[in-house]
């Protein structure tokens, strides 16, 4: 039987250079971006700042009643199946100090190859879809932790109740590197509410030491009244001018990177003995190393404490 060689040396030269790019594993800077995984659970009602639902991004709560929750509820035909919900159930206005603050935090390690600080340092864009009650003007900021500054950015909620894609593209910073260390260094923030002691200013929209009264001007408050919502997925941040296709990562990559700071044990045998009286000494083995020695919640009734 006669066998065929199959040249394959010039085959890349048909594969256009926008779709090499694209291939670039884990340009998302962003972690759970598909808000897929929700190890705490898929809803919480009245919360208080900090993390719930969807793993790796933070709630800041400072006016109203808030619920939230990881939806079904998705763009259609774009390959996404959850998305992030935040609800007001009251209805209130701010105060001077009260935002309400969708974030992720990333640590410095991993964010050395923007060169910040230098004179090459690399654009970001993110790309996101949002749907919202009430349309108007909206915020998203970057925050640098390590050297106090930031840069805010406007776009608009156009269609009350409408999944809308948006692309916004952050110019490099070439003052203030970020610490190669497991820290966070760098926040990206979605304003939602804010008091006047964020909007009384002018809107920095380019890099620039923070000041509290010039990060979120002119923003809308998406959570004004009873029933107003915010949904989003889709959040991919990237180095460059452009966005690309969001790229979707197997769920247990996505799992295993989250579990990098946030681990759920729900079984219910540990190893470990009796130690005096009542008193149990056991141990959990995480599935994967974490950022930092973690803290430990208990959520049963059990008294349960880590040392």
């Amino acid at each position: 039987m006669a066998l065929s060689r199959i040249d394959t040396t010039n085959m890349i030269e048909d594969v256009p250079q926008s779709k090499l790019d694209n291939n670039v594993n884990f340009r998302n800077i962003i972690i759970n971006g598909d808000m897929s995984i929700a190890q705490r659970g898929t809803s919480s009602t009245n919360v208080s700042t900090g993390y719930h639902t969807v793993d790796r991004f933070q709630l800041t709560r400072g006016a109203g009643a808030l619920n939230v929750s990881q939806e079904t509820d998705a763009p259609t035909g774009q390959g996404f199946a959850k998305s992030f919900k935040v609800i007001d159930t009251s209805g209130s206005s701010p105060g001077a100090s009260d935002t309400n603050i969708f974030l992720q935090r990333i640590e410095g390690q991993n964010l050395q190859y923007l060169k910040k600080g230098t004179s090459s340092a690399e654009s970001l864009t993110l790309s996101f879809w949002i749907k919202a009650k009430v349309t108007g003007t909206y915020i998203v900021e970057l925050y640098d932790s390590d050297n106090t500054r930031q840069i805010s950015k406007t776009y608009t909620v156009s269609s009350s109740e409408t999944w809308e894609k948006k692309t916004i593209t952050f110019a490099g910073d070439t003052t203030g590197t970020l610490d190669n260390d497991n820290a966070v260094s760098l926040a990206l923030q979605f304003w939602f509410t804010a008091g006047s002691n964020f909007t009384s200013g002018t809107l920095n929209t380019s890099w620039n030491s923070a000041t509290n009264a010039n990060r979120a001007v002119g923003l809308t408050n998406a959570l004004a009244s009873a029933n107003d919502y915010v949904q989003i997925t889709g959040v991919q941040l990237e180095a460059g001018t452009t966005a690309s296709d969001f790229e979707f990562l197997p769920h247990d990559v996505n799992e295993d990177r989250c579990l990098r700071y946030c681990e759920v044990y729900t079984g219910t045998n540990t190893h470990g003995g009796l130690y005096s009286g009542s008193a149990y000494i056991g141990h959990i083995q995480y599935k994967k190393r974490k950022r930092a020695r973690p803290t430990f919640s208990n959520t049963t009734s059990n008294n349960v404490s880590a040392f």
